[in-house]
């Protein structure tokens, strides 16, 4: 801490140089969520008068990235690595924690160690920006681990995503990390997409709600004391892009929603295509779309190795220079993970194919973002002091809450919850009493284990598989014999989908997971389940079958898995089917076999107590899907809004049991509306008729009734958790604006009149009440496009 401090004073000559134009002019403070201590035009001053002082080296040190691993010789910081390979200082400290293996105490003081040379032997003495994945919880050893994002989708619960990613903020502010590369907003239709994971699913107005409440336990109420968020990725990845109605009114949506409500400053392109071009090269993209239409003011990072991507990949550079200089002049200010194409700008500003000033706008947006973050602050907060704890009581009950909100029961002959006389379960699977189950990409265990090839420490946080929380929730009055029965997959059924991560990547990983696992003997497992009273089969996916970089050949149960799960059935004892993974797997040919099936997704470090308080009825299952779950395993693009005309699923979205009833009554609503109006009301009666207290999700759907719209058979446009004792009957209301109708036609936000058919309803094809309104009047053209997103609930 003393070194810090001393720091803090050497740098104060440099700062207070560069700032004397802007001392004691902060009577305009910005009222803007999250950004309330400097107003723009004070953070652009700030920054342009740092950025008279600098060199050219010095500039393009601040928009480019680099990973601390480069600078480190035996797991320790080298000074004589950084006087070497960053003289100039860095803009970005890349995936900082992820990577290594320390105690949170350890990581804020090597945080402050790197920023204590940045503040003390660079001449700016401009300290870095340290950023991390955080989708599921700060992605550092030791720190709390929640449902992946797919999980937390099907929760449908804005408050709890903002309290879990509140915790986060917290945990990577002590950390003294001030920048996340987070949320994840893309729109994910297809299971065989390995990346739907990290997805809230297919739709376009509850990943935009969930979106934004992620976005603002992130940043907090005051962005200097939070963490910035990153939303990626911009836009339309994982599709053709190749619809422009489909593009503006949904795959953009996530994004200009937690632009111009959750006040992001921070935007990630996509390692996709735009209209031929790369994204990360897009004009239209990056300044049209985004700075013009969107009013987008803040950084655009690009994602690791894009730029260079553009000519190794893409092979639309002929250069890493004609790489960096196109990503530049598109709009994208920083590259990460390291410096490959920006190195080259000197050489393309001497050529003439790139201005200075293309440049300095780039380096602007980067101080200007430090800034924000309280780094250029006379005395920035590195980190926190004393003892830390990144996985407290507080948050443990969280990623328990989460995970129970997240697991989805989508078939229950009655065997759930398990009865009195069940005394002897067989406990089968490759998921059953391991702890990979658990754990989604992105996590921390994640990226130890697959980019870095290391152990990750199932104790640190504690990871609890479903063998230990049947233990915990049965005690010693059940008796539970457990076999593996059969592997995840006996040859590795996924592939190596990047150039350059090297072929030997997922046997390692596997040769990890597998560490000191028994092999499966899948004659005692058919024995023991032929002697159990219930057999509990845990199946799916694990950190080497899903996520960045595996691409998997199949959307079924992998390897031996659904050949044993039928072995399983042919015993004739009830089988409950429990799936984890990051997708949706096919099972139309167990779903008639099984006696109940439950989706347990990637659900963290309590994932298998909350599976396990489920099945024993201490909870009661509120989940709903928030992704169509395919029958087959076609490739095409599956979404509900097309009416499923052609495409049965085998669950609907927002489909989900529950160990009670519900149901709906007494809808009012008017017959028409003005065009004009703010809202009109919509409102009915949710009543738990069983016997068991519990929460429905209640959705509401629009559908047009005039025969020429052009808009979707089916949009959601509002939802609410609504907590119900048993025998209890609540009113629910929502406040509807004529705006959320609107539609991209001819390049213009237009909201039509006409009539439209309100849908009141348990799931997607569960339609419990429905009324028509007219609206009527002229059609409303939006001029500055869209600004209601959301129905307001009472």
């Amino acid at each position: 801490m003393k070194k810090l401090k001393q720091s803090l004073l050497s740098r104060a000559s440099f700062v207070l140089i560069c700032l004397s134009s802007i001392l004691g002019c902060q009577s305009e403070a910005v009222q803007e969520k999250g950004m309330q201590s400097f107003s723009n035009a004070e953070l652009e001053a700030k920054a342009l008068a740092i950025m008279s002082q600098m060199t050219l080296d010095e500039k393009l040190a601040q928009i480019e990235g680099i990973r601390p691993n480069d600078l480190m010789i035996d797991g320790k910081l080298s000074l004589e690595k950084c006087r070497e390979i960053i003289p100039h200082g860095i803009g970005h400290f890349c995936q900082f924690s992820s990577s290594l293996t320390k105690s949170p105490e350890e990581l804020r003081d090597f945080v402050r160690e790197i920023q204590n040379y940045l503040m003390t032997e660079t001449r700016t003495k401009i300290p870095a920006i340290f950023h991390e994945e955080a989708i599921t919880g700060f992605a550092t050893q030791g720190a709390t681990t929640f449902p992946q994002q797919i999980g937390m989708g099907c929760s449908w619960n804005e408050a709890q995503i903002t309290k879990n990613s509140a915790s986060t903020r917290r945990n990577m502010r002590a950390a003294g990390a001030t920048y996340a590369l987070s949320p994840m907003l893309d729109l994910s239709r297809t299971a065989h997409w390995e990346r739907i994971e990290e997805s809230y699913g297919e739709d376009a107005y509850l990943t935009s709600a969930l979106g934004l409440a992620f976005v603002n336990g992130l940043q907090g109420e005051d962005i200097r004391n939070g963490v910035a968020a990153t939303t990626k990725h911009f836009a339309g990845y994982g599709t053709q892009n190749n619809n422009p109605k489909e593009f503006y009114e949904e795959y953009l949506m996530p994004h200009e929603v937690v632009i111009k409500k959750g006040n992001v400053k921070s935007v990630m392109p996509s390692y996709g295509r735009f209209k031929g071009e790369a994204v990360v090269t897009s004009k239209e993209m990056l300044r049209t779309i985004l700075r013009e239409k969107l009013g987008f003011d803040g950084l655009v990072v690009s994602d690791y190795g894009a730029v260079n991507l553009t000519y190794s990949g893409h092979k639309l550079a002929s250069s890493a220079k004609e790489a960096a200089v196109m990503a530049l002049n598109a709009g994208t200010d920083i590259e990460l993970a390291k410096p490959i194409a920006f190195p080259y700008l000197p050489e393309a500003l001497k050529e003439g194919l790139i201005n200075q000033a293309t440049i300095d706008d780039a380096v602007k947006r980067s101080l200007i973002m430090k800034a924000r973050l309280g780094l250029l602050d006379e005395n920035p907060a590195i980190g926190v002091d004393g003892e830390l704890d990144f996985d407290p009581p507080a948050n443990r009950k969280l990623a328990y809450e989460s995970a129970c909100q997240s697991i989805v029961l989508l078939k229950n002959d009655g065997i759930l919850p398990l009865k009195s006389d069940v005394k002897k379960i067989a406990l089968v699977g490759p998921n059953a009493a391991t702890v990979h189950g658990l754990l989604g990409d992105y996590t921390y265990q994640s990226m130890i284990s697959f980019w870095w090839s290391k152990e990750f420490d199932p104790n640190n946080p504690k990871l609890i598989s479903l063998s230990e929380g049947l233990h915990n929730a049965l005690g010693k009055d059940v008796n539970i014999e457990h076999e593996r029965g059969c592997d995840w997959s006996a040859p590795l059924e996924s592939v190596i989908k990047k150039d350059g991560l090297g072929d030997s990547r997922l046997a390692k990983v596997k040769m990890l997971t597998i560490k000191d696992v028994p092999q499966p003997d899948l004659a005692n497992a058919i024995k023991i389940s032929k002697e159990s009273d219930v057999i509990i089969a845990v199946m799916g996916e694990n950190i080497y079958l899903c996520g960045e970089g595996r691409e998997r050949k199949g959307i079924r149960l992998p390897g031996e898995q659904e050949a044993f799960v039928k072995k399983l059935i042919a015993t004739g004892k009830p089988v409950i089917l429990v799936m984890y993974g990051g997708r949706p797997q096919v099972v139309n040919e167990l779903e008639k076999g099984c006696a109940a099936i439950v989706q347990g997704w990637f659900p963290g470090e309590e994932g298998g107590q909350a599976i396990a308080d489920i099945m024993t009825g201490k909870v009661n299952p509120s989940a709903k899907l928030c992704i169509t779950y395919p029958k087959s395993e076609d490739k095409k693009e599956v979404n509900y809004k097309n009416g499923y005309v052609h495409d049965q699923p085998q669950y609907p979205f927002g489909y989900g049991l529950s160990y009670t009833n519900y149901t709906y009554s007494d809808l009012k609503m008017n017959a028409s509306a003005k065009i004009t109006d703010e809202r009109f009301e919509i409102a009915f009666k949710v009543k738990n008729t069983g016997e068991k207290d519990g929460t429905e999700i209640v959705q509401l759907y629009v559908s047009p009734k005039d025969e020429n719209s052009d808009m979707k058979p089916i949009q959601l446009k509002g939802f609410q958790r609504v907590d119900l004792k048993a025998g209890e009957e609540k009113a629910v209301k929502f406040l509807v604006s004529p705006e959320q109708l609107v539609q991209y036609i001819d390049e213009q936000w237009i909201v039509e009149s006409g009539k439209y058919e309100f849908k009141v309803a348990a799931s997607c094809t569960d339609i419990r009440l429905s009324e028509t309104i007219e609206l009527k009047g002229d059609a409303k053209i939006l001029e500055n496009g869209r600004s209601v997103f959301f129905s307001k609930n009472q």
